[in-house]
């Protein structure tokens, strides 16, 4: 007989998706006594989170979210951090999603505070960052990156200071301050140089080197870097 986490599968895949909703749903908030493993209410999780996703649906979403906070403190503060950022960027996918996403990423912002979850902290704040870049909130994204780079230069988290520097180029590019864009940038690939950088977020480097030098008029360096960026973007 299938599990209900089958049926679930089943009754999403034929179109059903509310009953494939309440089957999901069932696993992921099943009772202790129920035996149901934490590996399973994972699936049921990023599955529902997927189908509010497909359904364009980010109220569903987002108590998703706020309700899921009870499972997540079961599982490691590591696996929990990968989770809810997966969960937070299925709005990206959502038309219109955009105030949802940073409403809830402040919501969670505040429970990882309550929970003493600092890495959980920094990176929800880091992407609660790259929100206000496509809000057009470089005011409050510049304060935040501030406060963001203070703390990660004390810890000396390498791969985080490269988002952030990343980040905080493309708010000074925004705001047309190419020269400090540039010593941003600067400071994310001198991190960057230390550590092994994954191929997308290098060609996220190469895609920023690009923007500068075109808007500096160079466009020959800047075709050399968005043919870099292409390339690593297919690996």
């Amino acid at each position: 007989m299938p599990t209900q986490l089958e049926q679930a599968h089943a009754a999403a895949a034929a179109g059903s998706p509310q009953q494939a909703v309440e089957l999901y749903r069932a696993v992921l908030f099943a009772n202790d006594a129920a035996g149901v493993s934490v590996a399973d209410r994972e699936v049921a999780l990023l599955s529902l989170a997927a189908l509010f996703e497909r359904q364009q649906d980010a109220v569903a979403l987002t108590r998703l979210i706020n309700s899921s906070q009870k499972y997540l403190v079961t599982v490691s503060k590591a696996k929990s951090s990968k989770l809810i950022r997966q969960l937070v960027d299925r709005f990206d996918g959502i038309q219109g999603g955009l105030e949802a996403q940073v409403a809830t990423c402040k919501g969670m912002l505040e429970w990882a505070r309550s929970e003493n979850r600092e890495y959980l902290r920094q990176s929800l704040e880091t992407r609660l960052v790259s929100l206000y870049l496509e809000s057009r909130l470089y005011t409050e994204a510049l304060q935040l990156i501030s406060q963001l780079l203070y703390e990660l230069k004390k810890l000396d988290d390498k791969m985080q200071l490269v988002e952030v520097h990343l980040l905080e180029s493309r708010a000074y590019m925004a705001l047309k301050n190419l020269a400090k864009s540039r010593a941003a940038l600067t400071s994310a690939r001198t991190a960057a140089n230390s550590i092994y950088t994954p191929p997308p977020l290098q060609a996220q480097l190469d895609l920023q080197s690009g923007a500068l030098h075109a808007d500096e008029g160079d466009f020959k360096t800047a075709f050399s870097y968005f043919f870099e960026t292409m390339e690593g973007l297919n690996v």
